[in-house]
């Protein structure tokens, strides 16, 4: 038995595109992630990155359960002292619908130099439009 480890010109990248509309947060997150880290493929390694590109559309569109949207809470620090700021989900969502589902699935990647070049493959938009029609990207159905 002989384990093999993929080389840069062995991988091929795909193009997803995912129509995030009425999709639970959370769920959708967990999925995009997959993609991204590139697990879905046989040729899955954990110490390089093999995962595709994933579009992401009609992000302002989609939902979470139970009373999250008035109880879920986005922090950031400046650094300095008083420098937290909190801003509430349904605040969130109407000033950057697409931050929302980037925090989630940024998450969810490794925290390294290698999760930050996952993280580079993911394009969020809000609305239905996006600009990556010349890579051809394929629809993904996530239900």
């Amino acid at each position: 038995m002989k384990t093999i480890t993929p080389k840069a010109q062995d991988i091929e990248r795909k193009w997803y595109v995912v129509d995030a509309r009425n999709q639970v947060l959370g769920r959708l997150a967990t999925r995009v992630a997959h993609i991204l880290k590139g697990k879905h493929k046989a040729i899955y390694t954990p110490h390089l990155d093999v995962g595709d590109h994933v579009i992401i559309i009609n992000a302002d569109k989609v939902r979470v359960t139970g009373r999250k949207a008035q109880q879920k809470h986005y922090k950031r620090y400046s650094g300095y002292p008083g420098g937290l700021k909190e801003i509430v989900y349904e605040d969130m969502m109407a000033k950057h619908p697409e931050r929302i589902l980037e925090h989630a699935i940024k998450g969810m990647l490794p925290k390294n130099r290698l999760g930050r070049k996952m993280y580079k493959k993911l394009k969020v938009y809000a609305g239905d439009q996006h600009p990556h029609t010349a890579q051809n990207p394929e629809e993904l159905k996530l239900s």
